[in-house]
């Protein structure tokens, strides 16, 4: 489930229910994402948005099981060496229960904001993930590369699991296949599902096989930006309309390869929006959440 990080229904005493609710539903994850500015003419789900991290700490607090992603952190935007911190952080504080989610960013406002540049931004990101793993197993990691230096140093603590899983996002053919190759699954964007995803996980199989990994090791994970709406309409689009219409694009999304979906209502205008009802919005979500209950399954 997306945890309420976007617009007029991401407020602490909204934040918490979701996630207990979740977890108590049997749900496996909850999920964020990060937009930093919203230049005039972005969709409303991105004027008002809360940092991607700082959310999954708040609900480490308050629950047990569920696992923690955020997707995605876009990493021309941060050091890997603030994100590993950050992250190993969130691991040591939840027990052991982070999904990092890397992507590349897309906004050129962002990009000048960060004092980061578009440019080979999909060449760094291989050396990121790399310097990222070897913060976290190594004893006295140390990296010396193209894009990125880290003196021979220790950093501690460590993650609590062995190996935090680390997904990518994209959909150029290059970065499918790279996620298949480096990473440990991959998450689809959130207009991915307007079409079909098995070519693009095709692609991040085949980038596995090139380099000897077991594909089958892999996890998709598909951000499904759902809008509850009345059935049966003539314009209806993928992931929306009554429950009955999205649980069968759910099953048609597993039908193509995807092996975990979560449920995002922040990307909905009608939710997502600072102008929206945030009443309303709760109301959808714990209806959607009772409704998709993998324990009712």
């Amino acid at each position: 489930m997306g945890l309420p990080v976007s617009g007029s229904w991401a407020t602490p005493d909204r934040i918490l229910p979701i996630a207990a609710r979740a977890e108590e539903l049997g749900y496996d994850s909850l999920w964020t994402f990060q937009r930093l500015l919203a230049p005039e003419g972005l969709a409303d789900q991105y004027r008002s948005v809360l940092d991607p991290l700082l959310p999954l700490a708040f609900v480490a607090a308050q629950t047990w099981r569920i696992r923690l992603g955020v997707a995605v952190v876009n990493l021309p935007f941060l050091s890997p060496v603030i994100l590993a911190k950050q992250l190993a952080t969130l691991d040591v504080l939840s027990g052991g229960r982070v999904d990092a989610g890397i992507g590349t960013g897309w906004q050129p406002e962002e990009f000048t904001a960060t004092g980061a540049s578009l440019a080979e931004r999909g060449a760094r990101v291989a050396e990121y993930v790399s310097v990222l793993r070897t913060l976290w197993t190594e004893k006295r990691p140390e990296h010396s590369g193209r894009f990125y230096q880290v003196p021979r140093a220790e950093f501690e603590p460590k993650p609590v699991q062995a190996r935090v899983p680390v997904l990518l996002g994209g959909t150029a053919p290059a970065a499918l296949r790279r996620a298949g190759r480096i990473a440990d699954g991959w998450i689809s964007s959130s207009s991915a599902t307007q079409q079909d995803v098995a070519p693009m996980i095709q692609l991040i199989r085949h980038g596995a096989e090139e380099v000897g990994r077991d594909p089958e090791t892999l996890r998709f994970i598909c951000r499904c930006a759902v809008r509850v709406r009345e059935p049966g309409r003539a314009d209806r689009r993928p992931l929306s309309g009554s429950f009955t219409e999205i649980r069968g694009d759910l099953e048609r999304l597993a039908e193509q390869g995807m092996t975990e979906v979560f449920l995002d209502l922040n990307f909905d205008p009608r939710i997502g929006s600072p102008d929206a009802d945030p009443q309303v919005s709760m109301r959808v979500a714990e209806e959607l959440l009772d409704a998709f209950s993998p324990l009712r399954d």
